[in-house]
């Protein structure tokens, strides 16, 4: 097949729209539902990244797309009974470390992959396929699917759930190409390897980075490399934990990601993972009252006529205070930047996250200032020289 033929582009109104190649075939098969322009780019985009995670760690990866860029990425390590608990995945038994994967990657960030497109680096077994049963998703794509698990996603979305295979071994031309108001843009394709050689020089005082830490790195740029520029990736433990994407300022990256990464760290606080949910509240709703929860719009969930929805009983505010207690127990997060730190302020607000390893590239006028800040904190930072724009 070289063409698929798509109900349209971005929007209802962009017609004719169709994915094809020049040369040779798709390499992909459309084993169920009928994806469209967007739900392509974002399997596309997140293929690259899964695959790449893996190659680089040996581990399954699983990531969760929404509008082009990752919600969350993490690669398949074993999760805590608290990790279990967040991700609402408590009730699932053992799973298998591509399930864990993909808990990880849904739940670091469950407000923004409410509707995602998934990427899954192995074969989809019967463990991650019932996880994404019950999520609200809009689609997979996977090199293979056990028998099994094909048919347990064939069910959702009343059959019409969009599941894609890709041909693993698909590689394409190095040169590539897209139009924008007419116009033929051209470039080779971003193949630098990202791996513990790419992280660069240790320019600050603190040279002790573990291998974990290194992983870590390795995790948030990869991720960044098919991410909306600018962005910046907060990751702890083998998943990202913030991604800030697609804004003008390098700040508002850091800010936006950062307070992720600080509602990641609160949902495990005891106040957040007791609350008295009602047991007919679904797991979307629960997202939607935590998020508020720890919000300063707490009010709109725990004033009277409010909580009543969602709770048994009402529970009490978390306060400022409590939230920053809390928050300075976090510790060894690692942050990837895809271009340099224009400002201290960057670092100061990564600090505020617990961020004790960095890697950006590099090449500021104020690099001196970025590096002065660093050392103040006791943060070991690299310089990679490499930039990772992805538009």
């Amino acid at each position: 097949m070289k063409e698929l033929e798509l109900k349209y582009g971005c929007n209802p109104n962009q017609k004719p729209s169709r994915i094809f190649v020049e040369e040779g075939e798709l390499p992909i098969e459309v084993l169920n539902g009928k994806p469209g322009y967007i739900n392509f780019l974002d399997a596309f985009n997140g293929w690259q990244l899964v695959k790449e995670l893996k190659e680089a760690t040996g581990h399954p990866a699983a990531t969760s797309f929404k509008h082009v860029s990752p919600a969350g990425a993490a690669i398949g390590l074993p999760l805590s009974d608290i990790e279990k608990k967040i991700y609402w995945v408590d009730d699932l038994g053992d799973l298998s470390p591509l399930a864990c994967a993909y808990a990880r990657a849904r739940g670091a960030d469950r407000m923004s992959s409410f509707g995602d497109f998934i990427s899954l680096s192995d074969v989809c077994d019967v463990d991650t396929a019932n996880m994404i049963k019950r999520e609200v998703s809009d689609g997979v794509i996977a090199p293979g699917y056990e028998p099994e698990a094909l048919e347990i996603l064939k069910t959702k979305k009343k059959g019409n759930y969009n599941i894609i295979k890709i041909d693993p071994e698909y590689k394409p031309d190095p040169i590539e190409r897209k139009q924008v108001f007419g116009i033929t843009f051209e470039q080779g394709r971003n193949e630098m390897p990202i791996d513990e050689e790419f992280l660069g020089k240790l320019v600050t005082e603190n040279k002790d980075v573990p291998d974990d830490a290194k992983r870590d790195l390795i995790i948030a740029l990869i991720t960044l490399k098919y991410t909306q520029s600018n962005s910046v990736c907060y990751v702890k433990g083998g998943q990202a934990i913030g991604i800030g994407a697609g804004q003008q300022s390098r700040i508002h990256c850091t800010r936006l990601a950062g307070q992720k990464a600080d509602n990641w760290l609160l949902r495990q606080c005891p106040k957040v993972l007791n609350l008295p949910f009602k047991e007919d509240v679904g797991r979307p709703n629960r997202d939607n009252a935590i998020d508020v929860y720890m919000s300063d719009d707490y009010a709109d969930v725990l004033e009277d006529r409010q909580w009543q929805q969602f709770f048994t009983e009402q529970p009490e505010p978390l306060t400022r205070e409590e939230k920053r207690e809390w928050l300075d127990k976090m510790d060894g997060v690692a942050l990837g930047s895809d271009a340099f730190f224009p400002f201290s302020d960057n670092v100061q607000r990564a600090h505020r996250s617990g961020v004790k390893y960095i890697a950006q590239p590099g090449g500021s006028i104020r690099d001196d200032v970025v590096i002065d800040a660093c050392n103040e904190f006791g943060i070991a930072m690299y310089f990679s020289g490499m930039r990772l724009f992805h538009h």
